[in-house]
C-alpha cells in the first residue's frame, strides 16, 4: 500500500492517501474557511487521482454546527458523484446527539466507530441492492 502525505498549510486540513482511499483527520475548530477548502481539496483531489473512498475521521472534533454538518453531507454527495464512498469515523456521542438535533442526516455518508472500521467498510465490495442503490456485502 502506497502512503503519500500532503504537508499541512495554514487554512488547510492535510489529506493522506493509503492506495485507494483519502484520510482526513479532523482536529479541533474547523473554521468555515477551512471547511469549505477541504471540500475543494478533496472534489479536486478524488478526480485527480481516482481513490475509490474517502475517511473522514472527526474523532478530534467536539462541536458540529449545522454548517460543518451541511459540509460533511455535502463532501459525501461530491465523492459519490466522483465515484468515491464516504464513511465518517469516530463520532462523539455529543456531535452524533447535536446533529440530530439539528435534523442533520448525513445522506449517503456512512459511519463508522474508528478509523480502523471505516477502512474496512470500504474494502468490503459495494453490490446493488434491490431498490438500486449500493448495500455493503456483509462477511
Amino acid at each position: 500500500m502506497s502512503e503519500q502525505f500532503s504537508r499541512p498549510v495554514a487554512g488547510h486540513v492535510p489529506v493522506l492517501r493509503l492506495g485507494e482511499v483519502l484520510l482526513v483527520t479532523l482536529q479541533g475548530d474547523l473554521y468555515d474557511t477551512t471547511a469549505q477548502q477541504l471540500q475543494q481539496d478533496l472534489s479536486e483531489t478524488i478526480a485527480t487521482s481516482r481513490v475509490t473512498g474517502v475517511v473522514i475521521d472527526i474523532s478530534g472534533v467536539e462541536v458540529v454546527d449545522s454548517f460543518l454538518g451541511r459540509v460533511l453531507a455535502e463532501i459525501a454527495a461530491q465523492s459519490e458523484l466522483l465515484a468515491a464512498r464516504t464513511v465518517l469515523a469516530g463520532m462523539r456521542p455529543a456531535v452524533a446527539i447535536t446533529l440530530v438535533e439539528l435534523g442533520l442526516t448525513l445522506p449517503g455518508m456512512r459511519t463508522a466507530l474508528n478509523t480502523e472500521a471505516a477502512l474496512e467498510l470500504l474494502t468490503r465490495p459495494a453490490v446493488p441492492s434491490r431498490s438500486g442503490g449500493l448495500r455493503q456485502e456483509s462477511p
